[in-house]
């Protein structure tokens, strides 16, 4: 199967769903190639930034549960082909 190549960009709000949001990147870590977290405290909030190769219904499906936490923005960024 094709795959694309990614960037995935996190907004983390709520905290409380970090625990989620890690337990989905581990499911979907051996089609994650690198992983970047900033803290971000004057504004209250953690940026994520994940690049990921894997077929595009794999990253849409890991962008549409990420999206569905609580307190979390998600959008995707794709290399051209």
């Amino acid at each position: 199967m094709e795959t694309r190549v990614a960037v995935i960009g996190i907004i983390v709000k709520e905290t409380d769903s970090t625990g989620r949001l890690n337990t989905l990147l581990h499911e979907y870590g051996s089609y994650i190639v690198g992983r970047m977290g900033i803290p971000y405290q004057k504004r209250g909030i953690n940026i994520v930034s994940i690049a990921i190769d894997a077929p595009s219904d794999v990253i849409s499906a890991l962008t549409g549960k990420i999206g569905r936490l609580p307190g979390i923005s998600v959008k995707a960024a794709y290399a051209p082909l």
